[in-house]
């Protein structure tokens, strides 16, 4: 059976491969990060309730929830479910003991509600293994923070296709020594391109 992890909200960082993007990083309780592209708006929300900030007039999210706790409607939790062509599938669950009610939402949507209700994050074990970066014990944690992860690729690709195209002329080693540099400073964005291609790799040569 596919075991449910809990998430938290571990921070926002500048998204290196998507112009305006920002990347929200989940974490589980243990090593492993989930870096999800969201859209500027939304981390502006995310970032304002990881905050505290009070804004002088309601953003959508907040609108949302004063909506919901009016009518004590209750946020169980959001289920990301979903991973499919590298999108995040969330339901919010609503229930007040008795009756259960899922509601189809973006992830980013979903997760900036969830801050702001205290609601638990959930995911499966399955979507952690097939796109989670696992964060050397090592590591510091200074990236944890809302704020910026650090460029480290030296050619500074501009987009996914420029970077795929810089992968197929790379041999699996040279990718691996990338990706765990990735994982050191963080840059969990291009650790989960560089985890990305090499199963590709693994997959096509598994049906060869």
């Amino acid at each position: 059976m596919d075991e449910k992890i809990q998430l938290k909200v571990q921070g926002l960082a500048n998204a290196q491969v998507q112009s305006g993007a920002y990347a929200l990083i989940l974490s589980e309780d243990g090593p492993r990060r989930i870096p999800v592209i969201i859209g500027l708006s939304e981390a502006q929300s995310i970032a304002i309730a990881l905050e505290g900030v009070k804004t002088p007039r309601p953003l959508t999210h907040d609108l949302f929830v004063h909506f919901a706790k009016s009518f004590r409607i209750h946020l169980q939790e959001v289920f990301i479910h979903k991973l499919e062509d590298g999108v995040f599938y969330s339901e919010l669950v609503f229930g007040d003991g008795v009756r259960e009610v899922r509601v189809d939402a973006r992830t980013s949507d979903a997760i900036a509600i969830a801050i702001r209700m205290n609601s638990p994050i959930y995911t499966l074990e399955s979507i952690i293994q097939k796109c989670g970066i696992v964060l050397d014990e090592t590591t510091t944690s200074e990236s944890d923070k809302t704020g910026l992860m650090k460029t480290f690729d030296p050619k500074k690709p501009e987009d996914k296709e420029k970077i795929k195209e810089w992968l197929n002329m790379m041999e699996n080693t040279e990718i691996e020594e990338y990706m765990e540099k990735a994982i050191r400073e963080e840059n969990y964005e291009f650790a989960k391109l560089y985890k990305d291609e090499l199963q590709r790799r693994d997959t096509e040569g598994a049906g060869s």
